[in-house]
């Protein structure tokens, strides 16, 4: 593994887990998540893909990592627009995840 993916590769498992606890949570939420849930959805997912890119070096990483920025940045925005808690905690990490990756896509 390139050690230069350290960072991305420990922002991307965070984000990871904050969607997975976000999903959860908004399950249990009324019918205005929808938007939110699918979206946590598929950031946890890019993150998990973005990370074991990483992980074996994959001469895709760069473009992988372009992609979970966007999706980041997408899950962060729904995310903010909740006062729940665990929305703000995703959104503060997808941010901070989003960033990680546009410097490894760079």
């Amino acid at each position: 593994m390139d050690a230069s993916y350290k960072s991305c590769i420990k922002a991307c498992h965070e984000c990871m887990e904050a969607c997975n606890v976000c999903y959860h949570a908004c399950l249990k939420e009324d019918e205005k998540m929808a938007k939110c849930i699918e979206l946590v959805r598929e950031c946890a997912e890019i993150c998990s893909y973005a990370t074991a890119v990483m992980q074996r070096s994959s001469k895709f990483a760069k473009q992988v990592c372009a992609l979970c920025a966007d999706i980041c940045e997408a899950c962060g925005t729904e995310c903010k627009s909740f006062d729940y808690r665990h929305c703000q905690t995703c959104a503060e990490i997808c941010f901070d995840c989003a960033e990680e990756c546009r410097k490894m896509a760079g």
